[in-house]
């Protein structure tokens, strides 16, 4: 059995299985130093196995003189034996030395078990005045006079005295090892709710990664759903509108007022519907990563009239300013015509939404650097290198956003006014579309906006680098 498997500390009930695992190894010899220099005696501190936990003595001028004599050496080496293996389990133990010196093997306890041992010793009883039999018995040619003056050297104490000592050296040990273990039961409990908040930790970070696998799952399915559908429902709507287009021009004969007033509702609405799908599709492509881009160098300001013409009926119904501002000699975005149209189209289709009447869109393309990293890493900012951008922006005379509405409006399907009876329609589908084409093009868009001031959406993106 190893030391990890054996008699673990039990942390309710506080128990000290094993000596050297609580004690303070250095504080013990430093009490077992203390003791020696006030009293001259050995002492040793063993674990119950027997290890060696504190050892502090002085060789003997006796034990240097019986190693010179013929049967010193095994003699002692089986003195030591005996020490070692004496088990004070009952009480202390007496062991006795062929040179007339004993040694006291005391038990120390702790909470009513035996944790260790520690070996008072070799002295002399008070007592001896003559070499012991059992020292000549060793070597016949020992010499009284000089065994005398070696065992002269070696501390003579009393049986009460010893007694007492002991008594004194089992107090400190018990009062150093009550401190250790209360420190060391700290440090277990403290590394137990470690671990408890640790596999609590991995129990919820477990079931995250589920909830995560499980979403993603369930994302990727409703990717797939809509691109199936979208697809399934463009066929035939092409068809409908086809038709009343055809039914529009009178290739099925003349139509009557309210005849061609149903018709062309048929046709408004089928161009609505054909616009959401293409959206849903666009949006689900974009999401799987699967639209292509096909860039080629586009003039801002050529880009900028183009979508004013466009939208310029709208704006002459509704008594709308659009202006453009840009320059003509601007550097040219590197980009994917028809997407970049989509972009604008649906920023400029949302300005004309909230703008009221005789209100003013600002078209403006500017020069500018385009710098990787997201908001907030600054590392990330000073470290990447600029890149030669344009920024358009879009910003209407409209009726603005408050603050707290800013983050959310790039999320599919979103709308700042989602009642029922909001005013103006849409799926909220054309920022989300327009934050996902303009980051496919490496760039980013921003927007600020001021209650009862207007809106400005920024779109940054990269400019065909000169090659100067």
């Amino acid at each position: 059995m190893t030391q990890a498997q054996a008699s673990p500390i039990d942390l309710t009930l506080g128990d000290l299985a094993r000596l050297e695992e609580v004690v303070d190894r250095e504080a013990l010899s430093d009490v077992c130093r203390s003791f020696f220099e006030l009293f001259g005696l050995s002492i040793r501190v063993l674990s119950k196995d027997g290890a060696l936990l504190a050892d502090v003595h002085q060789e003997r001028e006796i034990c240097q003189y019986v190693n010179g004599l013929s049967g010193g050496a095994t003699a002692c080496a089986r003195t030591v034996a005996e020490v070692k293996t004496a088990k004070p389990d009952g009480g202390p133990v007496l062991v006795g030395c062929f040179t007339g010196g004993r040694y006291r093997v005391e038990p120390i306890r702790y909470q009513g078990r035996q944790v260790g041992r520690f070996v008072i010793g070799p002295y002399l009883p008070a007592e001896t005045r003559a070499v012991p039999r059992s020292l000549l018995e060793i070597d016949p040619g020992v010499v009284d006079d000089d065994a005398l003056k070696a065992l002269a050297e070696m501390p003579r104490v009393r049986p009460e005295t010893a007694e007492r000592l002991a008594t004194h050296f089992r107090k400190v040990v018990d009062l150093l090892l009550f401190s250790s273990h209360r420190a060391h039961l700290t440090s277990e409990m403290h590394v137990a709710s470690v671990r408890e908040g640790y596999r609590e930790l991995a129990e919820k970070t477990a079931k995250l990664q589920q909830a995560y696998n499980r979403l993603k799952e369930l994302d990727k399915l409703k990717s797939n759903f809509l691109a199936t559908v979208s697809h399934e429902l463009r066929t035939p709507l092409t068809s409908i509108i086809g038709y009343s287009e055809m039914l529009e021009a009178g290739i099925a004969g003349d139509l009557g007022g309210e005849q061609r007033e149903f018709v062309e509702t048929i046709r408004r609405k089928g161009d609505h519907l054909l616009a959401l799908i293409t959206s849903l599709l666009d949006l689900s492509k974009l999401e799987q990563g699967a639209l292509r881009l096909e860039r080629e160098p586009l003039v801002p300001k050529d880009l900028l009239d183009e979508i004013a013409t466009t939208f310029l009926p709208r704006a002459i119904q509704k008594t709308i300013l659009i202006e453009v501002e840009a320059a003509e000699n601007l550097p040219a975005i590197d980009g994917d015509p028809v997407r970049l149209r989509q972009v604008l189209s649906n920023l400029v289709d949302n300005a004309m939404k909230f703008t009221p009447d005789g209100g003013t869109i600002l078209l403006r393309a500017v020069e500018t650097d385009l710098v990787g990293g997201e908001d907030g890493e600054m590392g990330m900012v000073l470290m990447a290198a600029a890149r030669p951008a344009i920024c358009v922006e879009v910003k209407d005379s409209g009726a603005g956003m408050k603050a707290e509405e800013l983050p959310r409006i790039f999320d599919a399907f979103y709308q700042v006014d989602g009642s029922s009876t909001r005013e103006h329609g849409g799926a909220g589908l054309g920022l989300s579309i327009v934050k996902r084409l303009v980051e496919a093009h490496e760039g980013e868009v921003r927007v600020s906006s001021e209650v009862g001031v207007g809106t400005t959406f920024s779109v940054t993106l990269p400019a065909v680098e000169s090659d100067l």
